[in-house]
């Protein structure tokens, strides 16, 4: 199989649906999250699993891997590698400040019906004219778009990396990010196209579900400002998801937009 058909694949299976309710979920998990000293490195692993942070299902591509730096300018991974259950990449954090580390993906998938057989088809909007046959009939064009991060601090926090695009979902940390502690609140806002996404459900799930028969799901919801609130109720890596979907699509053959934001954060105790 190609290797672009199977990336899409992959990432169809991620954000098809709301990614709380799956089994398979995306995600990035630093070797730390605050670091110091005179030339400190992160390594992050990067996979799609069925136990979080597990990698035991299929390596998450890094074709659309962004990291931003604390300067607001992107900086590059060292040492990426795509295994098959896992991707991994080394940063240097050359900066003081926060790094934001985001995969980034958007494209098309269209349902069809060809000769009384129904296809499915994935690409992205330069593809799509020459994609669908022309005797096709009942096609159904969706867009999608998600973004799966983490951050680092590199000594003292700052905020010019976790400005919003103005695209798709987004997360802004409203009372911080990488100094998160067990038992505190914390309150972070999402945006979707730059606005309030207002009446989102929330869900956040700490790591090791394998050793755990349940998930043990939390959730919250979003206001009319997009804020929401978690109080989490031990330490350790907690993986952040919320999903929607539109008619904003942005492409003229798509009827509508299927839209997912996930993150890795760590607690600490208290």
């Amino acid at each position: 199989m190609h290797k672009r058909t199977l990336k899409w694949i992959v990432l169809a299976a991620a954000i098809a649906t709301p990614l709380a309710a799956q089994a398979h979920k995306m995600w990035m998990v630093p070797s730390a999250t605050n670091v110091a000293g005179a030339d400190p490195w992160v390594t992050v692993d990067a996979a799609i699993s069925n136990d979080l942070f597990f990698p035991d299902h299929h390596a998450a591509p890094l074709s659309q891997l962004v990291i931003t730096a604390p300067d607001g300018q992107t900086a590059k991974p060292q040492n990426a590698a795509t295994g098959k259950y896992r991707s991994v990449f080394d940063v240097e954090l050359s900066q003081q400040g926060t790094y934001k580390l985001a995969l980034v993906n958007r494209g098309l998938f269209a349902r069809y019906e060809l000769n009384g057989q129904k296809k499915r088809w994935r690409g992205d909007a330069a593809e799509l004219a020459t994609a669908i046959p022309a005797g096709a009939r009942d096609v159904e064009v969706t867009a999608s778009s998600s973004r799966v991060e983490t951050f680092v601090t590199n000594g003292k926090p700052n905020a010019t990396a976790l400005k919003p695009g103005g695209e798709g979902l987004e997360l802004v940390p409203v009372s911080g990010v990488t100094d998160l502690v067990e038992g505190e609140p914390a309150t972070f806002q999402l945006l979707l196209d730059g606005k309030p996404a207002a009446g989102l459900k929330v869900s956040a799930i700490a790591g090791a579900t394998r050793y755990r028969n349940a998930q043990e799901e939390m959730t919250a919801q979003t206001g009319a400002d997009g804020r929401f609130t978690l109080t989490w109720p031990h330490p350790g890596m907690y993986w952040i998801n919320a999903a929607t979907q539109d008619d904003k699509a942005g492409v003229k053959q798509a009827s509508k937009r299927r839209l997912s934001y996930t993150a890795t954060l760590e607690v600490l105790p208290e």
